[in-house]
């Protein structure tokens, strides 16, 4: 037995829990991100301070900023390790809800603990508590419930155990990995109590591969057996599966295509020809081609996002689906034969069994004339520039010609053009970064990934503020890479705290800064509707009243150089260029401040996607626009 307070046990604790995955044991949690408060630093502060054992402590600047680092950490490292996250009662917990959220809908394990009121309640109300009415048991960490895949309150010293091997259950499970948040309250963190020393042991939890049952496997094999024209998606599970060299040979073996969801870009090579790119909404018009024919769908690790499906309209009425996930959830959309198992064990069964029957598909040139098709298109991207054809949506009460427009925003570059730039210039190991905005949807286009896991875009939350603070994730994970946030100005503005802690930290990222002045990707939505330039530009009021004026000027360069960062202003692709062939050589974070002009992403490629219309507008705009979307839900699958 070890007499330690609840705080210290649950320390060394941490420093011994290993995972073990096809063998290789690894130690999980690597350290733990706080931003200290009263509710924690007595605590957790005081057993970190005296033996925090091979934890390294780091410091967060916002709550929600480092738990979002530890979730991209833990995706880089294909979630076989973690950073835990730590916070003092009230705001400090309550920042990091959104991460909770960003992370379980990814499936990425996230630890929190958040500190929590007095389970005595003698100092009721102490500073920063929550007091709701109706029960007194209720603090602001109940709002953890909604968004964790575990959640637990350890109220006496002795319930940290089975918190704390839940907390592992959970965080382990290939399934259903997500947040967790182990509430403490302050009192108890510093309560003495003698612990088993089998409970503060070195503990390996073995993350397994489960195997397709063989009934599963003969559903799915007659489903693809009457198949000419299938398509794998290849899903995040595919990535943490480690299984992009097992999918690749299933599809070159049965001559398949396949396309890449967000999550799962980056498992497989972009050069392999039976990749297609994107699929759905962000995706290319080779992936979404091919997918409007095929007559099977394949999703392996796709959870089936409406981004990925168009809303679920991209597929054939008659189409049929086949789904491998170590989910059930997943494993059952769209009515799909499911095969419940590990990627790569499930595309191995598979395997076997079509090569059993002799399968092949029908599919002759197409899958090279796509491929062909989008890289003529990104050419075309690559030296889209401004000319007499560019013809940006602006306010409808901007009477500026298109060069005076030009002008105001002081640039001729175009986003897809400043895309393809960067992606010519840095490495190719390089770990690109994103998350909201229209970024993702030119990344997943554009962005070519031959190298393994370089790809690290949040797109299940599409979480604001993702992006530098992943960045620096991916760095801890993979410190000798170059690592690119790509970042909008509105992202950038909403939480950039953690390009600080990088300074701190010696880890170097490089910020890529569209700054196309204001939310581009909503406003492009709220005018292709039929609906006002409404608060979605950086501008301030003008005389009547509205948010219509001129553009507010910020100089992002300027403010991130004040946080001691390396860094450039780009108007042009000549000078991007340059600031980019600097930027490599810099050993401190660097941001370059694109300037860039509106409405130059990508856009379209034969996907519909469903957002709420007014069924009544004075706008014909609008009017045309419900009626569009009631063409296409119409077309849609209906579950």
């Amino acid at each position: 037995m070890a007499l330690l307070t609840m705080g210290q046990a649950l320390v060394k604790f941490l420093d011994n829990q290993y995972v073990s995955f096809d063998g290789k044991e690894t130690k999980f949690v690597d350290g733990i991100f706080t931003v200290f408060g009263h509710g924690i630093v007595c605590g957790i502060g005081q057993a970190l301070d005296e033996d925090r054992g091979g934890l390294r402590v780091y410091q967060g600047k916002n709550e929600q900023g480092m738990a979002h680092v530890a979730t991209s950490f833990a995706k880089q490292n294909n979630r076989r390790k973690i950073i835990a996250c730590a916070s003092s009662i009230g705001p400090g917990s309550a920042n990091m809800v959104t991460a909770a959220a960003t992370a379980t809908v990814n499936h990425v394990p996230l630890l929190l603990f958040p500190a929590d009121a007095f389970a005595s309640r003698q100092p009721d109300p102490v500073l920063q508590q929550f007091e709701q009415v109706n029960s007194l048991a209720t603090t602001t960490n109940d709002a953890f419930k909604a968004v964790t895949r575990y959640w637990d309150r350890v109220q006496r010293p002795e319930q940290l155990m089975s918190a704390m091997l839940n907390a592992m259950r959970a965080l382990t499970d290939t399934a259903n990995a997500g947040a967790v948040a182990i509430c403490l309250p302050q009192d108890v963190e510093g309560e003495a109590y003698d612990y088993p020393e089998s409970f503060l042991a070195k503990r390996v939890h073995k993350i397994t591969r489960p195997l397709p049952v063989k009934e599963e496997i003969e559903d799915a094999v007659k489903v693809i057996a009457a198949a000419k024209k299938p398509l794998v998606i290849c899903g995040g599970g595919v990535r943490y599966s480690e299984a992009g060299e097992a999918l690749e040979k299933f599809c070159a073996d049965f001559n398949i295509p396949f396309a890449e969801t967000q999550s799962g870009k980056s498992a497989c090579l972009s050069s392999n020809e039976y990749n297609l790119g994107g699929l759905g909404v962000t995706g290319n018009s080779s992936g979404n081609v091919i997918a409007k024919e095929a007559d099977v769908i394949i999703g392996i690790g796709t959870r089936f996002s409406d981004f990925t499906t168009a809303s679920k309209s991209l597929f054939k009425a008659d189409a049929r689906f086949v789904t491998i996930n170590t989910s059930r959830f997943d494993a059952y959309k769209l009515d799909a034969s499911k095969i419940v198992a590990d990627a790569k064990e499930g595309i191995t069964a598979l395997a076997a069994a079509l090569a059993a029957i002799g399968y092949k598909s029908a599919y002759q040139n197409e899958i090279a004339d796509a491929r062909d098709g989008w890289a003529k298109e990104m050419d075309r991207l690559a030296q889209y520039r401004y000319d007499e054809n560019f013809k940006p949506l602006i306010a409808a009460r901007d009477e500026r010609t298109i060069p005076e427009f030009v002008e105001m925003y002081g640039t001729n570059v175009t986003q897809v053009s400043a895309v393809a730039l960067i992606r010519e210039l840095i490495d190719a190991n390089a770990i690109c970064v994103g998350s909201a905005g229209s970024l993702p949807g030119d990344l997943q286009r554009m962005w070519t990934t031959d190298e393994r896991y370089s790809y690290n875009m949040e797109y299940g939350y599409s979480c604001m503020g993702y992006e530098i603070a992943g960045a620096l994730g991916s760095k801890l994970a993979e410190p000798d890479k170059e690592v690119y946030a790509m970042c909008g100005d509105g992202s950038y503005l909403m939480l950039h705290s953690e390009l600080v802690t990088s300074i701190q930290e010696g880890k170097k990222i490089n910020v890529m800064l569209f700054d196309n002045s204001g939310f581009g990707c909503i406003n492009n939505l709220q005018m292709s509707t039929g609906i006002g330039n409404l608060a979605t530009e950086f501008r301030k009021r003008n005389e009547n009243g509205e948010l219509l004026g001129d553009l507010l000027p910020i100089d992002y360069a300027k403010a991130a150089a004040g946080y001691g960062v390396k860094t450039y202003t780009a108007r042009n692709l000549d000078e991007l260029k340059a600031a980019i062939e600097d930027s490599k050589k810099q050993t401190v974070s660097t941001l370059i401040d694109i300037k860039v002009l509106p409405k130059t992403m990508t856009d379209g490629y034969g996907a519909w996607w469903h957002v709420g219309i007014p069924a009544v507008s004075k706008s014909a705009g609008v009017q045309a626009a419900f009626e569009n979307k009631e063409k296409n839900r119409k077309a849609a699958r209906k579950y």
